[in-house]
């Protein structure tokens, strides 16, 4: 006994009492069990499911919720592990803890350890841990089976159009569908004359589909309807929904002269500028200032414009003489430089004496003996509206674009890269004009060029090694500055699973 403020307070200890059962010291409870035996006498376990079937689509790889609602989920994910533990009935017990165990994916077989709480004998509280297993069975969903039983039963279609002359936006947007796998929904892909054609079971799935489209480039799109059949007993109707998509036609690298009221509400921008960027809006430059601003959606669509110079007008210069001017900047993640350089065109080169001294940004890439691709605007016929509208404006004898690198591809023409592409499995329409094969191909041999050229823009999209690819060294060599190229950090492995199942056989041996 010890003495506080006067007080005596008796130590407490707790005395231990034997287990009714085995007889080993234990602390009281009101069984007077320890917990090995109180185990074996009560099973708190017993009449909960052990034992789940649960429905699994192959083609959709979704899971049934009964009574008819489907839900998308991955393997270890906490959407799957919350849709197994609403699948039991845990009558009387508590649920404490829940997790997976791992399984082989091609198993079929799902394995979740619960560990649940219930009240026993006396008031004592017993913990207890099992195992469910969850059998997964095909079982094809409602879409799914519509979809196998007549493939052009589409519910909705998406159709995306740009009036212009080329399509290099439609091989830039097909590769950033395969990166965003946006559409992995649709049941039917169809190549038309001026754009593409997407199908879908569901019409939510289109919405989608045009929400991602209209992240990546800028659109302005209408929908309606067609009613198919109706049930007046039910009041139910079955429509097909069809979604008409324009993509901007300004491209990158298009010469614009911007209407009076747009070049005031960007502060007086131009009014000849350059499309540098196209994303959800479109970045303008002016090749002369290094002024830029960029034009969303919206503003454009509400008064729209279209280039006066594309692509196709590009000609060949060879640069006789540049003289920087010292004023650099970065625009939409590139860089540029005012110079003033000599050029001469590669048509009247050494045929007569016809040069000319005009004012560029592409400075910083320029040198004297390069070649590079511009406008010309002294030889050019143009009956633009906009271009009218400015009686005091003059015009420079050529805006250069971009540098060129022909010269010195001569010697790599033919050859495969070091890295290719993916491609959408499309149909081609037949009831329209017969596609040129060689005008795609060859505005397809472009666009890979500008991705070597272009870093920005094979930024967002996927690129993989070539296993066709067989370096050479007279390929390699090169007179003066080396070629653009992608860097091998850039490339991604293309999975092929023929090469798994190889690697495999020859691990076995």
């Amino acid at each position: 006994m010890e003495e506080d403020n006067g007080m005596f307070n008796v130590q407490q200890t707790v005395g231990s009492v034997l287990c009714c059962k085995c007889g080993i010291p234990m602390a009281p409870n009101s069984a007077n069990m320890c917990v090995k035996c109180l185990r074996s006498e009560v099973d708190i376990t017993e009449g909960l499911q052990k034992h789940v079937i649960i429905m699994w689509c192959p083609e959709c790889q979704k899971y049934l919720q009964p009574p008819r609602t489907w839900i998308k989920a991955q393997l270890e994910s906490k959407e799957l592990l919350t849709f197994c533990v609403k699948r039991l009935k845990l009558n009387k017990v508590k649920l404490m803890n829940f997790e997976f165990i791992w399984t082989e994916p091609h198993s079929r077989r799902i394995k979740v350890k619960l560990t649940v709480q219930k009240e026993v004998l006396n008031g004592v509280k017993l913990e207890q841990a099992y195992i469910v297993e969850y059998v997964q069975t095909d079982h094809m969903c409602e879409s799914c089976s519509r979809v196998q039983a007549n493939p052009d039963q589409w519910v909705a279609a998406v159709q995306l159009r740009q009036h212009v002359s080329h399509r290099r936006t439609f091989f830039y947007l097909e590769q950033l569908i395969l990166k965003h796998d946006a559409a992995i929904r649709a049941i039917k892909i169809k190549q038309m004359d001026e754009g593409i054609d997407f199908f879908f079971a569901n019409r939510s799935h289109a919405l989608k589909f045009v929400e991602f489209v209209g992240k990546v480039v800028p659109i302005k799109s209408r929908n309606d309807k067609q009613l198919v059949s109706h049930d007046p007993k039910n009041n139910t109707y079955n429509y097909k929904y069809t979604f008409s998509v324009e993509i901007c036609p300004i491209c990158r690298e298009d010469l614009i002269c911007l209407p009076p009221k747009v070049a005031n509400s960007l502060g007086n921008l131009g009014p000849l500028v350059l499309c540098v960027k196209v994303s959800n809006s479109v970045v303008l430059l002016d090749p002369f200032t290094l002024r830029s601003d960029f034009i969303d959606a919206d503003k454009y669509w509400r008064v729209p414009f279209k280039p006066l110079l594309s692509c196709k007008q590009l000609v060949e210069y060879i640069v006789l003489d540049v003289e920087p001017l010292g004023y650099e900047l970065n625009v939409a993640g590139s860089r540029y430089a005012l110079a003033d350089v000599q050029v001469a065109r590669v048509s009247d080169f050494g045929k007569n004496d016809k040069m000319s001294t005009v004012k560029t940004h592409l400075g910083h890439l320029l040198n004297s003996g390069d070649y590079a691709l511009g406008y010309d605007l002294y030889g050019a016929n143009s009956n633009d509206i906009e271009l009218d509208r400015y009686k005091n404006l003059v015009l420079p004898d050529a805006i250069l674009v971009k540098k060129s690198y022909e010269e010195k591809r001569q010697k790599t023409r033919g050859k495969p890269r070091p890295w290719k592409l993916k491609s959408m499995n499309m149909e081609v329409d037949s009831s329209s004009r017969k596609f040129d094969e060689e005008k795609i191909t060859t505005e397809y041999e472009e666009f890979l060029k500008d991705l070597e050229e272009n870093p920005e823009l094979r930024f967002n999209i996927s690129l993989y090694h070539n296993n066709e690819y067989q370096p050479s060294e007279m390929a390699s060599m090169t007179d003066g500055e080396e070629l653009p190229s992608v860097p091998l950090e850039e490339l991604l492995g293309d999975l092929d699973i023929s090469d798994e199942e190889d690697e495999g056989e020859s691990m076995i041996e």
